[in-house]
């Protein structure tokens, strides 16, 4: 009985209620869309940066990122695969080992950083070998070959099939020089990366570095990124195993994680004050309402209606007016944002700006349930919480002074 009475005495002032139903849509709606779109950026601009070059998770010798010396590393990086190989989440991992080095081309010369990869399994963790612009990126069949950035090749003055001249030292401290072909050059946007990274096989790389088959990181790839990211705890459980560390994306890219952490607080605070707005717009509202019906409620309990009974009845009002609003909220927002999740959003004029942190000009918003949910999810619960206003109010009543008021 007191769900029907409450369904029928919300259409009682249809225009009121219509214009509380549309704000509370209006904000469902806003909360649906920004909120998909807002996670949906973090998971491109988590998966974009670490497919670039550094993978989902990396497993490497404690210490080496802080101090990436050439002589910290994994010996047995195919046992590791082996066993990484079983996790179905994990679709790829591969090998890499690194070294700082001297490039010279002629007279000139540059510092730069010269990774070994395994030009079979490196694609499938790295999207670098698809940012090549000029030439190609390694393959199976390379032994003298080296892809760099365009950064580099331009302080270089390299050119694809021009000879490059490479100095370092070797894992036990030996030189490490050889003369290597540029086959590619590539330009990933980053201009850190472009600048000062190149690429050789890394069969190369050992027998030039006497790695002696050690390499220096292994690093995974997934379909999913948070499939990846929920293995936290398996993989650090590996790497105490080997007697190395796993790094997570966050440990990969703090920059990123600073940067998502900031963003998404002054976000929540803005989410936090439209939730906040429109609850106590509503509650305003609904509790004029209860204060035009106080000679209603008067006779309600002359009648012999309960106080409670009334108190109940004007909660269930409350709460079906925010279920109707938000619903209503809810599958607009789903429709526009399904649309936008298909087609994207292109900001005009922020290319280099996205460039620079490995983004796509195009973003998308991603859905999940809890993205949906929580925004009008938090205005239903905020005025199902707030109803107990009216409630007192309404506990408060009597039958004569109601009547006469």
């Amino acid at each position: 009985m007191i769900a029907a009475l409450a369904w029928r005495n919300i259409w009682r002032q249809p225009i009121r209620t219509a214009l509380s139903i549309l704000g509370m849509a209006f904000a469902s709606v806003l909360l649906v869309f920004m909120l998909s779109f807002q996670f949906g950026s973090y998971d491109t601009m988590k998966s974009s940066m670490l497919k670039i070059s550094d993978g989902f998770g990396q497993f490497q010798v404690a210490g080496y990122k802080n101090d990436p010396e050439i002589d910290k590393v994994i010996i047995d990086p195919a046992s590791l695969r082996a066993e990484l190989a079983q996790f179905t989440a994990i679709s790829a991992s591969t090998a890499r080992s690194s070294g700082f080095v001297l490039l010279a081309n002629g007279e000139r010369s540059f510092a730069a950083a010269v990774v070994g990869i395994d030009p079979v399994n490196e694609p499938q963790v790295s999207t670098l070998s698809t940012l090549v612009k000029q030439g190609r990126a390694l393959t199976a069949r390379d032994t003298n070959s080296i892809i760099i950035g365009d950064g580099l090749a331009r302080n270089l003055r390299l050119s694809l099939g021009d000879p490059v001249t490479m100095l370092g030292t070797g894992m036990d401290g030996s030189i490490a020089a050889d003369v290597l072909v540029v086959k590619g050059i590539f330009k990933t946007g980053v201009a850190e990366i472009d600048r000062q990274i190149a690429q050789i096989p890394i069969a190369r790389f050992d027998e030039a570095f006497l790695m002696d088959g050690a390499v220096n990181v292994v690093a995974i790839s997934g379909d999913d990124f948070y499939d990846i990211e929920n293995l936290g705890a398996e993989m650090r459980d590996i790497a105490v195993k080997h007697g190395l560390v796993y790094l997570d994306w966050a440990e990969l890219q703090p920059a990123v994680k600073s940067a998502i952490a900031l963003d998404m607080s002054t976000a929540m605070l803005m989410y936090a004050t439209l939730v906040i707005v429109v609850v106590f717009i509503i509650l305003n509202t609904l509790y004029m309402s209860v204060l035009e019906r106080t000679r209603e409620f008067g006779m309600l309990l002359a009648l012999g209606m309960k106080p409670a009974q009334i108190g109940r009845l004007v909660w269930a009002e409350m709460i079906f007016l925010s279920l109707l609003g938000t619903g209503i909220g809810v599958a607009i927002g789903i429709a526009i944002t399904a649309y936008v999740q298909s087609v994207g959003i292109a900001f005009e004029g922020l290319d280099e700006i996205y460039a620079q942190w490995g983004l796509p000009s195009r973003m998308y918003p991603k859905m999940t349930l809890f993205r949906v949910l929580i925004g009008p999810g938090a205005i239903v619960v905020a005025i199902s919480v707030l109803g107990v206003i009216p409630y007192r109010r309404a506990l408060g009543l009597e039958p004569v002074p109601a009547m006469a008021a």
